[in-house]
Parts: C-alpha cells; sequence; structure tokens
C-alpha cells in the first residue's frame, strides 16, 4: 500500500471507516476481476480517492455495492465493497501510474532493478500494466494517454530542470494527470457540472503529492545521489510547505463547488460527500504535516521527538537528549535510581531475533488470516518480528475529535459547509 492520504480509524469512526475500506477493497477487486490476481499489488490509497470521490456525486444510491467472497486480508470473512465504474476508473489510473513509477526505477537502476534480468522482467510488466489500464480507462471512457503524455513529458522537465527552476514546473505534469482523473469522476456520476472544480482539486492533489514525496525522500535522495524536485531546483523547505498550504487551501476552495449527491437536500448531500470531504480536506493537511514533522489542526502528535522536515519538534519526546522523560538519562528502566553496573546510560534489552525463511512465511500466513494486516493497531513482522502498523492502525492523533468533528461542526478552520 502506498499514497499520502492514510486516514486513522479512530478518526473515520466506525461508519466511515467500513466506507473507506469498502472502497479500498473495491479497488483491490476491479483490479483482480479486470486483470488477474498479479495486478492487485498496485492498490493504493490514493487510487481508491477516484471511487470515493465518483459514489459522492452519483445521484442513485443503489448499485455501488456488492458482497464480496471471503479473503485472506480480511480474516476470511466476507464484506461490502464497491463496484462500478469508480472503481474501474481507480483501477486504471492505479495501472498506468505504476506502470510509469516501475519504468522510472528500472530507467533509476534502483536496487535490485539495476540487474538486467530483473529490469527485463519489470519492463515488460509495466508495459503490460500500461496496456491493461488503458484497455480499462476506455472501457470507461477515460482516455489513458493524458496520464502516459504527463509521464513522459516528466522525464525531460527534471533533466531540463536546475537551481532557480520554480517547482511548480516540475510538478506540472503529475497536477495534469490527477486533474484529468478527478475531472473524469463527474463524468461518471453524471455531473458535468462539476468536472471544472474537481479538475482544480485533482490539480493541486497532484501537486501535494509530488511535494510531499519530494520532502520525504529528499535526506534517502541526498544519501543516494538520486534526483530530487527539492535539491535540483533549490527550492526551501519552507518555499516548499508554502506551496504545499496554498495547495490545501485551494483544495477546499475548490470543493465547496462540487455538488455532491442527488442534492435533495442539505442532509443529503452532507452524507455522500463526508468522506470525500474528510479525506480531501483534514486527512490531506495531516498528511502535510506529517511530511514536514509538525502537527496542527487541533490534534496531539503522538510521535514525539521525531526529527521531521524542519527539524525536532518543539515539544520534548522520549528520544530527545533536553526531555526529562529521555530513556538514556542514565536512568534505570527497570527501577531504581540508575545503572546498576555503573555509570554509563542503561538501555532495555535487545528485541527477538529475526524469523528464519519457513518460520517466517507460517507466520505471514497467520497474520494475514486474523486480518491483521488490515485492522490491526499493529502487529509484529512475519520476518523482522518488528512492530508494524495495520491500514487503519497509524494514529497519530488523540482520538479527542472522532468522526472529524462530525465534519466541521467544531472545525472552523475551512468553512466548507458540510
Amino acid at each position: 500500500m502506498f499514497g499520502i492520504v492514510r486516514p486513522c480509524s479512530h478518526r473515520l469512526g466506525e461508519g466511515l471507516t467500513a466506507q473507506w475500506m469498502a472502497h479500498l477493497c473495491g479497488l483491490c477487486l476491479a483490479l483482480r476481476g479486470d486483470h488477474g490476481q498479479f495486478a492487485r499489488v498496485v492498490t493504493n490509497y490514493d487510487g481508491l480517492l477516484i471511487s470515493v470521490l465518483t459514489e459522492a456525486q452519483a445521484e442513485r444510491t443503489t448499485g455501488w455495492r456488492r458482497t464480496a467472497g471471503p479473503c485472506p486480508l480480511r480474516g476470511m470473512r466476507t464484506a461490502s465493497v464497491a463496484q462500478g465504474e469508480g472503481a474501474r476508473l481507480a483501477a486504471a489510473v492505479s495501472l498506468v501510474l505504476a506502470s510509469a513509477k516501475v519504468r522510472d526505477h528500472v530507467a533509476d537502476r534502483d536496487g535490485l532493478l539495476a540487474r538486467r534480468p530483473v529490469a527485463l522482467v519489470a519492463r515488460r510488466v509495466a508495459a503490460n500494466w500500461g496496456r491493461a489500464g488503458a484497455r480499462t480507462g476506455s472501457d470507461v471512457g477515460f482516455d489513458t494517454a493524458v496520464l502516459v503524455d504527463a509521464v513522459d513529458r516528466q522525464v525531460g522537465i527534471e533533466a531540463l530542470a536546475g537551481p532557480g527552476t520554480p517547482l511548480r514546473a516540475v510538478t506540472e505534469p503529475t497536477e495534469t494527470a490527477t486533474a484529468a482523473a478527478f475531472a473524469h469522476t463527474a463524468v461518471l456520476a453524471g455531473r458535468p457540472d462539476n468536472a471544472e472544480p474537481l479538475a482544480e482539486a485533482g490539480r493541486l492533489f497532484g501537486r501535494l503529492a509530488h511535494l510531499l514525496d519530494a520532502v520525504e525522500d529528499r535526506e534517502t535522495d541526498a544519501a543516494s545521489g538520486a534526483w530530487n524536485p527539492l535539491t535540483a531546483t533549490g527550492t526551501s523547505l519552507v518555499e516548499a510547505r508554502r506551496l504545499a498550504d496554498d495547495a490545501l487551501y485551494g483544495i477546499r476552495l475548490a470543493l465547496r463547488e462540487v455538488a455532491w449527491g442527488s442534492g435533495v437536500s442539505p442532509e443529503k448531500r452532507s452524507t455522500d460527500g463526508k468522506l470525500a470531504h474528510l479525506l480531501l480536506v483534514h486527512e490531506l493537511g495531516r498528511s502535510v504535516d506529517r511530511a514536514f514533522g509538525t502537527s496542527g489542526c487541533g490534534y496531539q502528535d503522538h510521535a514525539d521527538g521525531v526529527r521531521g522536515a524542519f527539524g525536532p519538534p518543539q515539544h520534548g519526546g522520549p528520544y530527545n537528549p533536553q526531555s526529562p522523560q529521555s530513556p538514556y538519562d542514565g536512568q534505570n528502566p527497570y527501577g531504581g535510581g540508575g545503572n546498576p553496573f555503573g555509570g554509563a546510560p542503561s538501555f532495555p534489552p535487545p528485541g527477538p531475533g529475526r524469523r528464519g525463511f519457513w518460520a517466517g512465511c507460517a507466520a505471514a500466513i497467520g497474520v494475514c488470516c486474523t486480518c491483521k494486516v488490515c485492522c490491526a493497531d499493529e502487529f509484529e513482522g512475519p520476518w523482522s518480528r518488528r512492530r508494524r502498523e495495520g491500514c487503519l492502525g497509524n494514529c497519530d492523533c488523540d482520538c479527542s475529535c472522532c468522526e472529524a468533528c462530525e465534519i466541521c461542526e467544531c472545525c472552523s478552520c475551512c468553512d466548507c459547509g458540510l
């Protein structure tokens, strides 16, 4: 799973979590149904936004769900999942963009892809995904050529970019691709008047996706010598944050112009657009805070002390040497006033070692069949035995404002009307 919008189940609440999972499983099953089991690996959090937007605008109230059979990732339980043209459009977009991502990694000779046999297989997989995405896009009336063109232009733009190049010139192809995908959801839902504001929201979402990826990879790219838009253009983190905040505000403004659902009443519109609003306004803002290492919008970041893009947070944390909570301040974590063996600080004993290959496989089956990958707040990695977070367990809030304040009933920052 990859993507910048990764909501927390505590903030979503039970009802919206069920809706979110329905779209996630619907995207996964649409990929399997049209393109086979292996295509499911391109399932991603951001792709399901296409399905969410399509359903939220639709005038009809039935036909968007079906009951799916047992799945290991759901603990072998059935579930109500999204279906229809929205899920298929999300699948097409995910396939084409995953194809481009694989080709980009092959061109950069990243990791195993530096080996010619692996790179050859990856190129074939990418080509198959590109053709498959184009077929599905054509079935729902979407021309994926705009996505392919954006990816091809990205390579040339990056080659020409240098110090002083506006960062928005580098993010433009991504903006164009996401704008086209968002706008087509209005066509599928029979709401052509929504196409323009959704294209604007999609354009700004694409800018954010590109910016946040660059911010999160900045140090890694610098260490490996890989190309990074911030480093190449000489853009400071302050300027990148300004562009991100402008994009967030623009998305909020654009979504105000979107007509949700059947439009029979304000209450019905609020229900239909609730999940879309929460993901694209509330959760997207938290994604920006997470990428830049800051916290905001009234929630307390539990990742205290973790260094962010702007340096360490101003509040103390368990790994801040200036914090009285530091576990390395000479105090014995197992009782007593200090290290029982001398003046050096005490450290907890090392965790359990890695599992072997076959033992890890057995543990992986158990993790999947008990639904921990999707639903648990955390679980033990099958091979590494390290702590891992479930798909909906990445809670960075204090859970005091669940259901997103019932969508802005107590949030005055967005004035969204929902």
